[in-house]
This record gives structure tokens, sequence and C-alpha cells, in this order.
């Protein structure tokens, strides 16, 4: 009998309570479900721009170092701090990301847009492409940037070079013989360079470094296994007189002076027939045309094939879209691997704004 008086008052202490709390107009399974139907949204991060224009005079380039702290997406995220930190207050053109080993080479363009969103800055262009290897055991991305500073230093303008070879000598030969006949003032601004060789990282290193002493390069091996022996480098550099009409173009490089360039980000270019590189080029051209300008008025093109066919594939097509008189610098290597796996080649661009209003 005590046992069963003490289960009816803990009942109807249990009742007492539920009622007092329906009273109070807090019914505990109506706030049960408040809680159970909450979904936490996430922002969308905005897609970076595919084209933006800039300053000749105002351009300037930066290089984030090799890290091997961390994997992919910490090292991308380093990369991305020091380069901010390194601007100094300066708009953001371009960022190009070439990456080494098996990570997730869409993860940069999510950091990308992560950090230049948390900071309230407008997003640059953005060119990634995979690698076969970087001069750091353990390092997975290398980052570079195109700046628009607060002030001018390029008042004569800039000079914008490619050349290719067989070997880091003497593609370094052909870069330097580039850059004097165009009329550059010192060693560049900017000096990218890609082997198809691991054994060719070291001899590029000291090639580079004898032709232009205390010059910050970007090295990587293009392809882990390339089937042939090759070499290419790209330069930005410095005009030391502005050039008349605004632009000349000569063997390898082309000397700009004209106030005005539009940057465009990697285009990729899917499966592999005449067809679909012509359908490339054709989006790079509404890409430019939304920036006002177009392929014909182009002094830089960057390509990033993935085989040596594909390469041969684009130069076919190529003419059709480009100024024949006056072809841009740039080159052409084979590359490891793109964002897409269903991804052929990638191109990227430099161009002058088109004429008259």
């Amino acid at each position: 009998m005590i046992l069963m008086s003490m289960v009816v008052r803990v009942v109807a202490a249990a009742v007492g309570v539920a009622f007092v709390l329906h009273a109070a107009g807090e019914p505990l399974q109506r706030k049960k479900n408040k809680d159970e139907d909450f979904t936490q949204t996430l922002e969308v991060l905005p897609d970076p721009p595919a084209a933006l224009p800039a300053e000749t005079a105002r351009l300037a380039f930066v290089p984030a170092p090799l890290s091997s702290k961390g994997l992919l997406s910490q090292q991308a995220r380093d990369a991305v701090k020091f380069l901010m930190k390194a601007a100094r207050g300066a708009q953001f053109i371009q960022i190009r990301a070439y990456v080494a080993g098996t990570g997730d080479l869409r993860r940069i363009q999510s950091i990308v847009s992560e950090s230049f969103t948390e900071k309230r800055l407008p997003l640059p262009v953005l060119s990634v492409v995979q690698v076969g290897a970087l001069p750091m055991e353990g390092a997975q991305v290398q980052m570079e940037a195109a700046l628009q500073a607060r002030k001018p230093a390029n008042p004569a303008g800039l000079i914008f070079a490619g050349a290719s070879a067989e070997s880091p000598r003497a593609v370094l030969s052909r870069l330097q013989a580039a850059l004097a006949s165009a009329g550059a003032s010192k060693a560049p601004l900017r000096l990218t360079c890609a082997v198809s060789s691991s054994d060719s990282l070291q001899p590029m290193r000291e090639a580079a470094s004898a032709a232009y002493p205390g010059a910050a390069l970007v090295l990587h091996q293009a392809q882990r296994l390339a089937l042939h022996p090759g070499a290419a480098c790209t330069a930005v550099a410095r005009l030391a007189a502005p050039v008349a009409s605004g632009v000349r173009f000569l063997p390898d490089a082309v000397a700009v002076s004209a106030p005005k360039l539009v940057f465009a980000g990697a285009q990729l270019a899917f499966r592999y027939q005449e067809s679909d590189a012509r359908l490339a080029f054709q989006r790079l051209e509404k890409t430019l045309q939304s920036a006002s300008t177009t392929l014909k008025r182009c002094i830089f093109l960057n390509v990033y094939p993935l085989s040596p066919q594909i390469a041969g594939l684009v130069a076919k097509v190529r003419g059709e879209f480009l100024d024949g008189a006056r072809p841009p610098a740039g080159s052409s290597l084979p590359y490891e691997g793109l964002p897409s796996l269903d991804a052929a080649f990638a191109l990227e661009a430099v161009a002058l704004p088109a004429e008259g209003p």
C-alpha cells in the first residue's frame, strides 16, 4: 500500500508539471518539434569572374612561397593568406594555382572564394592546373598573383613573353633574347617555368638564377611521365621606353604601352574533337566580348593541354580566332590535369581592350 501511494504521488506530480507548462503556453512536445525542424543553411560561395580589366601601369606580380606544412587545403589557405598580406591593399586581378598530388583541384576555387568573401574583397580571375611535381617534397600547391597596385610602377608599359625549347638553358636563352628585343628594362617581374622531367628542375633553377639573379621563379614539372623532353617559360617585364603605337608584336614577345588590359581566367575545353576545341575558343571569345574585347586583340595566350596530340589540335584551330599577323605570346606545354575530369585543355588569355568607344 505504501509503494502504491508513492507511485500515485509521483504520477500526480508529473501530471501537475505538465499541466503548469501547458497553462504557461510552453508545451514540451511543440518545443521539441521546433528544435528538430531547425536546419542550418550554408552560404553559397560566389564564382570567380570570367574576365577583369586592369591598368597596365599599375600591374604587379607576387608569387607565394612553397610550403610542405599540412595537406592541400591548409597549404592553399596559407598561400592565399600570404598573397593578401603581400598585396597591401592592392586589387587582385588574377591568381594562378599549380597543384601537385592527388588533391581535389576544385578545393582551390572554394578556398579562394571563402577567403576573399570573408575579407569582403572582390574575387580575381582564377586558373588552376594540375602539375606532375613541385620542387619541394611535400608541397602540393604553388600560387602566383597579378595585382593592380595603388600607384603606377610601369610608366612605359609591360612586355609579355613566352618561349619553349628542349632544355632549360635553351628556353632561358630564347626568353632572354625575346625580352631584350622587346626593350625590357630589368629582370622579369614574373618568371614562370615548367619542365617535362624532374631531372630538369634543378638545371632550370640554376639557369634562371644565372640569367636573372634575384628574380622570383615559379617552377614546376608539368607532367609526371612526359612523352617528350621539353621546357617552357613565360615572363612579364617592364618596358624601358613606351611603344609609340601602344603595342608591338615580336617573336615570342609582345610589348604593351596601352593603358589597359583584360585578363581572362582559365577556360576549360571538353572532349577531344576539332569541333570541341573550336567550341572552347568560341566560349573564350564570348568571355572577352563581355569585357569589351576579342581574341583578335589577344596579346598573351597560355594553353594547358593534357597531351601533345591535344596541343596539336589547339594549334590547328587557334588560327581561326587569333590575328595571324599579330600572334600572341605564351606557352603550350602538356600538363597533368585540370579541375574537371572531362577537360582536355584550358585557355588563359590577356587582351587589349577593343578600339573605339
